[in-house]
């Protein structure tokens, strides 16, 4: 692991320019939805930056665990920069040699399209993305579930052994070489969980930053042309929410209670917009934007996703941190749900198993 300092250098560096662009491209009208996803971002990073020199002092995962975590956090920043020189040089020749017009012209047809929609359609479209992440996600840990079940006889890698992820921290912080059995007790799912939406979220904010910059081109540019709206073309386009947030939450929560917050965020808030557009009438006096119809509905399906994932205590505590968010973003909180569905009721998990020890119980694993 000679070329150990040099990766970390590569990372640090990294994450300070990440942190640097998301507040220099921060508009003021946004500021809490900002602040706190600022706040998600760096408490990931500087919490990652700490752990690999704790992992370094520890000989034994050298060869493995550290090599891995190195090659996971690094790659995808070179990759996305690679695909960032390549996209710019690309689109320059486009348009300058070629003098081409048919990304415009894609682009204006899509627009038209979009115009002609219904309200409650393009509410599918934007939420559907999160929803497949959720089945596709699900599916995987389902099929290693049972595989592992059947070839080993236990759920050993996909659940871990402790829960309690701030006791875990603690341990990590003040006892002396705990770093290994801490990082093992997750098992490998956790990581995969944690490392898609690592993935996923430096995708997003390089689209965003690319965007904004208007000297860079990345892939998905055209996609926030055609779907964003004027709003969040001069803003943050809420999906950068939806990733910063499903990051932090893979970060602090065991694989259950995150597939809770997820289903949440995606499955019972678009039944949230969803009923609220096509049959909301009673508005929620303090939100006019929202309904107690819609709200009504999501809160049903939260409790019930809740439910199979953590059982019916923890169900009750999760769509409690539901209703409160749904009914009081943006107003009278003006901060995105996107970021505070999955911020919020993770931060809850956390000091609620903390202090008060409750553990969750999931019918899903019951069923395996």
């Amino acid at each position: 692991m000679e070329e150990f300092y040099i990766w970390f250098l590569l990372t640090f560096l990294s994450f300070f320019l990440i942190l640097y662009a998301y507040l220099h491209f921060s508009k003021n009208s946004n500021t809490l939805s900002n602040i706190f996803g600022f706040g998600a971002i760096f408490c990931v990073f500087i919490n990652i930056l700490i752990f690999l020199p704790l992992m370094y002092q520890d000989i034994s995962l050298h060869s493995g665990i550290l090599t891995i975590w190195i090659l996971a956090l690094c790659l995808p920043l070179i990759l996305i920069g690679i695909t960032i020189i390549i996209s710019t040089g690309l689109l320059f020749l486009l348009k300058n040699i070629f003098k081409s017009k048919h990304f415009s012209s894609f682009s204006e047809k899509m627009k038209k399209s979009i115009t002609k929609r219904s309200k409650a359609t393009n509410d599918i479209y934007r939420k559907i993305p999160h929803i497949l992440i959720f089945i596709g996600l699900f599916i995987l840990w389902y099929i290693g579930v049972v595989n592992v079940k059947s070839l080993a006889g236990s759920t050993e890698g996909m659940i871990p052994f402790e829960n309690n992820i701030l006791s875990l921290y603690l341990q990590v912080l003040t006892i002396p070489n705990s770093i290994k059995n801490v990082l093992l007790s997750l098992g490998w799912f956790y990581y995969l969980l944690f490392f898609f939406f690592y993935v996923f979220c430096l995708c997003i904010l390089a689209n965003e930053f690319s965007r904004k910059t208007k000297n860079f081109v990345f892939p998905f540019n055209i996609f926030c042309t055609i779907f964003l709206c004027e709003e969040e073309k001069q803003e943050y386009g809420t999906y950068l929410y939806f990733a910063v947030g499903h990051m932090f939450a893979a970060f602090v929560c065991p694989p259950m209670v995150f597939f809770t917050i997820l289903g949440m965020s995606s499955i019972a808030d678009l039944m949230t917009s969803q009923i609220g557009i096509r049959y909301g009438k009673t508005h929620i006096c303090w939100n006019k934007n929202k309904t107690w119809e819609g709200t009504s509905a999501g809160v049903i399906i939260c409790f019930i996703i809740s439910i199979f994932f953590i059982g019916i205590i923890w169900g009750l505590i999760v769509t409690l941190c539901f209703l409160f968010i749904d009914t009081c973003t943006n107003k009278p909180i003006n901060l995105s749900d996107n970021l505070l569905f999955p911020l919020g009721t993770a931060i809850v998990y956390l000091l609620i198993r903390f202090f008060f020890n409750l553990n969750y119980t999931s019918i899903i694993l019951a069923w395996i």
